[in-house]
């Protein structure tokens, strides 16, 4: 997409609430690769994606400054729903908190920090909708995970799943990253237990539905 006709997508759809236009200028200041921030038109989109869902529960791995998290948030109908968030890099803690604090969404919020493979098993949830973001090197490994503790019927959303368009580089040198990245592509693919959709926006976005037995 040029920044154009970026400008003018943003220009046609929901404004960012001033608490998360706060964050993501506080992200670009103050925290590195600020370009890992989902921002405002990826933020509107999983908003209205948890509108759509209706989810209870939901569960995001990687939280990084936490701009996803309180747009899922925000999306949140149900009153005794709640987003559970890991995050493995302690020292962005303060950072994600003081965030959280200031939204008002952020006490439908639960912030862990630490390894998913360690926290997920002692949170006995089963989950509405679940959204990747984390080391793509260990998509693969998320997706087993977490595919248990997703409910029949529930979705799972994995972002960047395009990176950078270097899936297609055929002929250049893999990195670890790109072929994580495709080995999660090839295997949600051939998976029959879900149905996969994936769409360009931004790094790409793979929105996959674990079947329920009734389709």
């Amino acid at each position: 997409m040029t920044d154009e006709l970026e400008q003018y997508v943003l220009a046609h759809i929901d404004p960012e609430p001033d608490s998360l236009y706060r964050l993501d200028r506080d992200t670009h200041v103050r925290l590195l690769y600020s370009r890992m921030c989902s921002g405002h038109l990826q933020g509107r989109l999983l908003k209205m994606m948890v509108r759509m869902i209706r989810p209870r529960r939901v569960l995001e791995l990687g939280t990084f400054s936490g701009y996803s998290a309180q747009c899922m948030a925000e999306g949140l109908l149900d009153p005794d729903a709640h987003i559970h968030t890991i995050e493995i890099e302690d020292e962005l803690e303060d950072f994600i908190r003081e965030h959280l604090a200031e939204s008002a969404w952020g006490s439908r919020v639960t912030l862990h920090i630490g390894d998913a493979n360690e926290i997920l098993p002692r949170l006995s949830e089963q989950f509405d909708l679940v959204f990747i973001d984390a080391n793509k090197r260990q998509y693969v490994d998320y997706y087993n995970l977490v595919m248990p503790h997703v409910r029949p019927g529930g979705f799972i959303v994995a972002d960047n799943t395009l990176w950078d368009g270097k899936v297609v580089d055929w002929g250049k040198k893999l990195d670890a990253q790109t072929a994580g990245i495709r080995a999660f592509n090839d295997l949600v693919a051939a998976d029959p237990r879900v149905e996969v959709a994936m769409v360009p926006l931004r790094d790409g976005l793979t929105l996959i539905y674990k079947k329920s037995g009734l389709e």
